[in-house]
């Protein structure tokens, strides 16, 4: 069973997400459920495009309270746990010319 499903409609909302600085690799998913960190979960995500929901179990890392500073939305930075290398090279295909960016993202 899926704790927590994301799905990221365009390039942008998928590289606000990505977290890139988590070995090997996190997303964030924007919910105001109450999480803790360490807690153990399981995430789907929709890439853009994509009709099916990919799935990997994770670990809270991160944490955005609601009314976090900058505006950035409330939510979870999920480690991926299971198939990691699978899920990174997935995402960094899609956003291969966005990692450069210095855009704002929902972390950092």
């Amino acid at each position: 069973m899926v704790d927590l499903i994301a799905n990221f409609d365009t390039l942008h909302q998928l590289y606000r997400a990505y977290m890139p600085f988590i070995a090997p690799a996190g997303l964030f998913v924007a919910t105001t459920e109450p999480h803790f960190l360490g807690q153990e979960i399981k995430v789907g995500y929709r890439l853009p495009g994509a009709t099916s929901v990919n799935e990997f179990q994770g670990i809270v890392v991160w944490i955005n309270p609601l009314g976090a500073s900058g505006g950035r939305p409330a939510g979870i930075g999920v480690k991926i746990l299971s198939d990691a290398p699978e899920h990174k090279q997935r995402i960094e295909n899609l956003l291969s010319r966005e990692l450069a960016s210095g855009d704002l993202t929902c972390t950092m």
